[in-house]
């Protein structure tokens, strides 16, 4: 299988279907594999693309401009994208639907109920102050703790899935996965590779509790998204999660989301800290997602309600170039394609950092030399417990020459830097202890 290597398409950025097809040679170019699209569906009065008010027709929004069917439209721009090379998967919100979907009408005994009857509007708290709670009034939660009627629900999903694997689609993107059984999930991925034995499922999983995404095991995802972004590189959370998570599925790694600000817009456009985002996240795992306008800094936050055509920005900088030799790289080295054991071979709290990364078969060893801050440092020798002879490590770096380690004199860091070397003779890393 090619490398996962995922662009973003934010339909509400783009518009009309027609639109989209403008975009398949650039995004094919770039050297990624799959086109991911948030939600896409007809959606409640909100007009949030995650309220679906109905999953089987296509949003107003996305109709194409000379009045053509949308759904002819949406076939013919799954196949161009086939055509460049490109797997389409779609966004599959089925933890809640609109609150005005005709669904809480026709089916009301498969929604949560408050304790006064009334169908429950989905909420999350705010894990860094529990006295912050968000509630979504748009949106009708449905019951899956226990599923009041599985056969039915089931039914209706499955009808779902099945509708968009005829138009072509081969991957869909679970929304909020863990809000729900892995058994639910491993009767409609079942069911959906029993029609289309190549098609991916994809949990999404941020924020979870660990419990809530082991569950998630023997529900056959082919792929779960980490929170990597959110690292410091220093505190211990992320390579303990991602030795946790990785037995699960592979994961997914990505600088920024449409749930976050703008990476370009946080850091006052400094093409550095990109670069050393995204390729962090080529290294850290098996798949990597570029999000539209990550490559041409762009500042607007993508918003799932008001988000127009109109907000396509003037690039900020360029960073094709950069990013089309990552996904090259990335494709290249297959430590880079799995998710085996990681190290921190520096103290906690200690800059630059020193990570370690092998596959869990087979030979090969990726150093990431991290730089998080504003300031040049150095790595005055090599670390001799990455293994083998400094001049057996050759760097992968893109834009970088691929030079062996240097022979005499420290190894220098820009700001914001990171630097990654290969071995290809070493044997697998033990997998890491884990603190109690």
């Amino acid at each position: 299988m090619p490398a996962t290597i995922i662009y973003n398409l934010f339909p509400l950025l783009v518009g009309p279907i027609n639109r989209w097809h403008g975009h398949l040679k650039r995004i094919a170019a770039l050297g990624c594999t799959w086109i991911y699209l948030n939600p896409i569906h007809t959606t409640g009065l909100s007009g949030s693309l995650y309220a679906v008010k109905d999953y089987f027709g296509i949003d107003p929004r996305f109709h194409p401009e000379d009045g053509s069917d949308p759904q002819e439209a949406l076939e013919g721009f799954v196949a161009a994208a086939r055509e460049h090379g490109l797997r389409v998967m779609l966004d599959l919100v089925i933890n809640h639907t609109a609150i005005d979907a005709p669904l809480v009408q026709e089916h009301p005994e498969w929604y949560a109920k408050n304790p006064d009857g009334s169908i429950k509007n989905p909420g999350c708290i705010d894990p860094a102050d529990a006295t912050r709670v968000t509630i979504w009034g748009d949106l009708a939660e449905l019951a899956y703790w226990p599923v009041p009627d599985p056969e039915g629900l089931l039914h209706f999903w499955d009808q779902v899935l099945s509708h968009y694997l005829r138009l072509g689609f081969a991957g869909f993107r679970a929304d909020a996965a863990y809000k729900i059984p892995g058994w639910f999930w491993q009767r409609l991925i079942s069911e959906a590779k029993s029609l289309a034995p190549e098609v991916q499922f994809f949990a999404e999983t941020l924020g979870c509790r660990i419990e809530e995404c082991t569950q998630l095991a023997e529900a056959g995802f082919d792929f779960i998204y980490n929170s990597s972004k959110w690292w410091d590189f220093q505190a211990p959370w992320c390579l303990e999660q991602y030795e946790l998570f990785r037995h699960v599925a592979p994961s997914v790694s990505f600088p920024e989301t449409h749930d976050t600000p703008r990476l370009s817009a946080e850091s006052g456009g400094n093409p550095a800290v990109a670069k050393q985002r995204y390729l962090f996240a080529a290294y850290f795992s098996t798949g990597l997602m570029l999000p539209i306008g990550y490559e041409f800094g762009f500042q607007k936050h993508l918003h799932v309600v008001h988000t127009r055509p109109e907000d396509w920005e003037e690039p900020t900088y360029d960073l094709t170039e950069f990013i089309t030799r990552t996904h090259a790289m990335k494709a290249a080295c297959p430590v880079l394609l799995t998710e085996g054991p990681q190290v921190r071979l520096t103290p906690p709290g200690e800059a630059p950092v020193l990570l370690l990364k092998s596959q869990d078969q087979g030979p090969g060893r990726v150093l990431a030399i991290i730089q998080p801050g504003p300031e040049v440092a150095e790595i005055p020798a090599f670390p001799e417990a990455a293994g083998g002879s400094p001049r057996e490590w050759r760097e992968l770096t893109p834009l970088r020459d691929q030079a062996p380690w240097p022979a005499a004199g420290p190894l220098r860091l820009d700001p914001y830097d990171i630097r990654l070397f290969f071995h290809p003779a070493l044997p697998p890393l033990p997998p890491p202890e884990m603190a109690p």
